[in-house]
């Protein structure tokens, strides 16, 4: 799985590895294509990063090789994956697909009441994750998670992302539970596009700084009554600058598709409420 891991990294992130774990019976080309196309867009394969061969990907998806080569045809086609013949070559992530783009199109195209619902179940994983955490972890362990943070360098918006992911899933490994983990990185690859979207903003960027930095000190200063709040206080303000970036581009795309004369109506539509 090497193959996938991010440029000058020693090996795949856990969000990378969790792209690959077995899709089931159901698996088709439909499946397949949505999953590697989100991982993409959603900036956890970057521009270049090699996808694993044919066979890798359908032994461990868990589909045939045939399904992922209708799959990896469709994404093609859409300009998300370049395929080069000859030595050194395979699938790649196109230099064109555009998480951010994605990103926008992604969230202006989702209410408001599937966001909250969304950030809801991602805030109840996560809090049982933090707590479990700050009960169970080694503190020399949040310890290593802080040193990790304090080489962040925002001028890098897909390191950022990435390195702010695997702390997220890293904080909830050490909670201990194997359930709970897999749950978090699930929600984090599903939430991942939208925080890199927010993430372009560099005040967002410098309170996300603070907000993780002071819940991992809860729990590598052993202070385990301090972490939940902590995270409550990072989710609070995750959902809060979400929420209002959801309502700005879901506006913004009505108004793209109204027609330009004929209506003076401009008030809110149930929808956006919903």
């Amino acid at each position: 799985m090497s193959s996938a891991a991010a440029p000058g990294s020693a090996g795949p992130t856990r969000t990378q590895r969790a792209l690959f774990q077995p899709i089931g019976d159901e698996g088709r080309a439909t499946l397949v294509e949505r999953r590697i196309a989100e991982a993409i867009l959603g900036g956890v394969l970057r521009a270049g990063d090699r996808l694993p061969s044919e066979l890798e990907l359908g032994r461990t998806l868990g589909v045939a090789p045939v399904t992922v080569r209708e799959a990896l045809q469709s994404l093609r086609s859409r300009g998300l994956v370049v395929t080069r013949r000859g030595r050194g070559g395979g699938s790649f992530v196109a230099a064109t697909a555009d998480p951010i783009r994605y990103a926008e199109r992604a969230l202006a195209a989702t209410s408001r009441l599937a966001l909250r619902d969304m950030l809801v179940h991602y805030g109840t994983v996560t809090a049982g994750c933090i707590r479990l955490a700050a009960e169970r972890a080694d503190p020399r362990e949040a310890r290593q998670l802080a040193i990790r943070l304090k080489r962040a360098d925002a001028a890098d918006l897909a390191g950022w992302r990435h390195l702010f992911d695997d702390l997220q899933i890293e904080l909830a490994a050490l909670s201990q539970s194997a359930r709970l983990t897999r749950e978090q990185i699930r929600l984090q690859l599903e939430l991942s596009p939208y925080l890199a979207l927010l993430d372009t903003d560099p005040e967002w960027r410098s309170t996300s700084y603070q907000l993780m930095s002071a819940l991992i000190e809860t729990i590598a200063d052993d202070r385990p009554a301090d972490a939940p709040e902590a995270f409550e206080r990072m989710l609070d303000a995750t959902a809060q600058v979400l929420i209002e970036r959801q309502s700005v581009l879901s506006r913004s795309a009505r108004r793209a598709v109204e027609p330009a004369a004929g209506s003076s109506d401009v008030s809110s539509s149930p929808e956006e409420e919903r």
